[in-house]
């Protein structure tokens, strides 16, 4: 199932007692789906999956294939430990959802046979389309990243490390295999604000990134792929110079700023998202009005 578009990581809303709010959690989710995202990855990264029950995790699978309805693929994040990572990818089966972002296992690393044992088990026979995050506890070699093509479920690996010669190693390792899945196999690049690397991944064939951005200004987000793919240059430094630099700045003022930053930018845009759960903070208010300014010049770039 080939991947195309700008991919939505929709955010997990709670209430004020940090409480998940499912029918928030529909309506930040169809305004995501109206945006025109290629799909939609709930409760990954952006959607504090690290924070998240098990089920919690189930009722969101079942709540964005219900709203989803066919329209788009729908995505779920999977990881922890072993038998956590498992469980999760159950979940995603039984619920219908369509694919999987497998997390880095919790905590502890091995060595990359260690890791493709991982995600051998957490995927096992559920046969859920399964993208593997390379990142954290999970780093690849271009050789571990081949053998992934023997897991007939693992579809794709998603970039969080940052390693740009290590990821063009991979890419190019695994389209030179003569593997069978070698030339569908699919890359994504999945670091924070991914539109700031966007072009070094274009330029080594990582075309798919994950945007943050689309889960508050959607209209930004594809404002700038577009000028993205049309190899727009001046147009793609005038929204990295406006908009982009100035929140990542913001962005690493303070850890965890990638979700909780986010999450406050949809809640300045009228959504009722809610604040983060612990150890995550939310910005503050001095913080949230710099955001604010951030987000009134990216949107004067698309007006």
């Amino acid at each position: 199932m080939p991947l195309s578009g700008l991919l939505s990581f929709p955010l997990t809303p709670f209430d004020t007692h940090l409480e998940l709010d499912l029918d928030v959690f529909s309506d930040h989710l169809e305004a995501q789906i109206a945006a025109g995202p290629g799909a939609v990855f709930v409760a990954c990264g952006t959607g504090e999956f690290g924070s998240l029950s098990l089920d919690e995790l189930s009722q969101l699978a079942a709540r964005a294939v219900e709203v989803a309805a066919g329209r788009l693929p729908v995505w779920l994040g999977a990881g922890g430990g072993a038998a956590g990572a498992r469980a999760c990818v159950r979940v995603a089966r039984d619920r219908g959802v369509d694919g999987v972002l497998l997390m880095p296992p919790y905590l502890v690393a091995g060595p990359p046979a260690g890791t493709l044992d991982y995600v051998r088990y957490a995927v096992a026979d559920a046969q859920v389309p399964t993208v593997v995050y390379h990142r954290g506890t999970a780093v690849f070699t271009p050789e571990a990243a081949v053998r992934l093509l023997d897991v007939p479920s693992v579809v794709g690996l998603k970039d969080g490390y940052g390693d740009i010669e290590l990821m063009s190693k991979i890419v190019t390792t695994v389209r030179a295999s003569g593997h069978a899945r070698a030339a569908s196999f699919e890359f994504l690049n999945g670091l924070p604000t991914a539109e700031m690397s966007a072009r070094a991944y274009r330029a080594i064939g990582v075309e798919l990134y994950s945007s943050a951005v689309h889960a508050f200004a959607p209209a930004i987000a594809h404002g700038f792929r577009e000028a993205l793919l049309a190899d727009d240059s001046p147009t793609v430094d005038k929204f990295l110079s406006a908009f982009y630099l100035p929140l990542v700045a913001l962005r690493d003022t303070t850890p965890g700023f990638a979700v909780a930053l986010v999450k406050a930018a949809a809640v300045l845009r009228g959504s009722k998202v809610g604040g983060v759960r612990p150890p995550l903070v939310d910005p503050a208010p001095a913080q949230v009005d710099q955001l604010a300014e951030i987000i009134e010049k990216g949107l004067a770039l698309v007006r």
